[in-house]
């Protein structure tokens, strides 16, 4: 089941990407930033109120370290898709399950605990390689700071997963979690959109374009989804084997380049089609080595006690 999570998941993100790239021609980033964490707020409250829960929590300082690095690896994540074609940005970010294993295994290690699963492992380096296959990236060499930020904002968003899968782990609701990160969200992105104002010289600040219907459809969509999507993959590392949960983020490039087919009319060669196979064929593996060898004891995961 929280293979499924991850799944439900990684095709939200995926709508949520498409209605980014779409409302991208009505707002600047740290606006869409701004609205998505107001809406996923707005969602996330009647949430929580309708199942009687509260905002109290004790991990305020929990969850401002995951809202610091979540944000942070998102501008950074802006930053280089600006700066590196789109296929070199994505699979570097996506090198975010490659990150998280690593961790792992070192963690264990420092602390000789139980290894983990090499087949985990195997197929996490076996779905990277399918993103490759998937978009075939290339790089300049006045890309490479573009493409250190890139690999920056992976690792980031690899310790924003642990701390999401930790705080799940010592008991924080879900929805707890994804509201306070949306909260960080919306603060950051009108902090950003004041930055924007007073850069550009603008005397009336904040600079907030104006609404249309679609545009409004699109931050609506974009928000909801944006919040199910944490709410169903803060679920799916509090319950799974973090290894293969992370491994399944993979499936989210497959989705998104379904949609580019669909909405874009791009065309996937003979290469971006195998791609698409590794990538499916490395999540069975690693859900496989799941339902083989791993326990349902947290005292063997590495990071249930830190």
């Amino acid at each position: 089941m929280q293979s499924l999570w991850m799944l439900l998941a990684s095709f939200l993100f995926s709508i949520m990407g498409v209605c980014v790239k779409l409302a991208s021609s009505y707002y600047s980033t740290a606006e869409i930033v701004a609205y998505r964490g107001v809406i996923g707020m707005l969602m996330v409250f009647a949430l929580m109120r309708w199942q009687g829960q509260s905002l109290r929590t004790r991990m305020a300082s929990h969850h401002l370290w995951r809202g610091m690095i979540g944000v942070t690896s998102l501008w950074l994540w802006f930053y280089a898709i600006g700066r590196l074609p789109l296929a070199m940005a994505v699979t570097l970010n996506y090198m975010s399950p490659i990150w998280i294993a690593a961790i792992l295994f070192g963690g264990a290690w420092l602390h000789k605990k139980k290894q983990l699963e090499p087949g985990l492992l195997v197929a996490i380096i076996f779905g990277f390689v399918g993103v490759v296959l998937l978009l075939r990236p290339a790089m300049h060499a006045e890309q490479i700071t573009g493409g250190i930020i890139a690999l920056v904002s992976g690792m980031l968003a690899a310790l924003a997963y642990l701390q999401v899968r930790q705080m799940g782990l010592l008991g924080e609701p879900e929805s707890r979690v994804v509201f306070y990160f949306s909260t960080c969200c919306a603060i950051a992105g009108v902090i950003g959109t004041l930055l924007a104002g007073a850069m550009h010289g603008s005397s009336n600040l904040p600079v907030w374009h104006t609404h249309q219907a679609k545009s409004l459809l699109l931050l609506l969509v974009l928000g909801l989804t944006a919040a199910s999507a944490q709410i169903a993959m803060t679920r799916a590392y509090r319950l799974g084997n973090t290894l293969v949960t992370a491994n399944l983020q993979y499936v989210g490039i497959v989705f998104s380049s379904i949609w580019d087919v669909l909405i874009w009319n791009d065309a996937l060669d003979l290469m971006s089609w195998l791609g698409i196979v590794v990538i499916l064929g490395s999540g069975l593996i690693a859900t496989y080595y799941n339902n083989k060898n791993t326990t349902p004891k947290l005292a063997n995961d590495p990071i249930s006690s830190e």
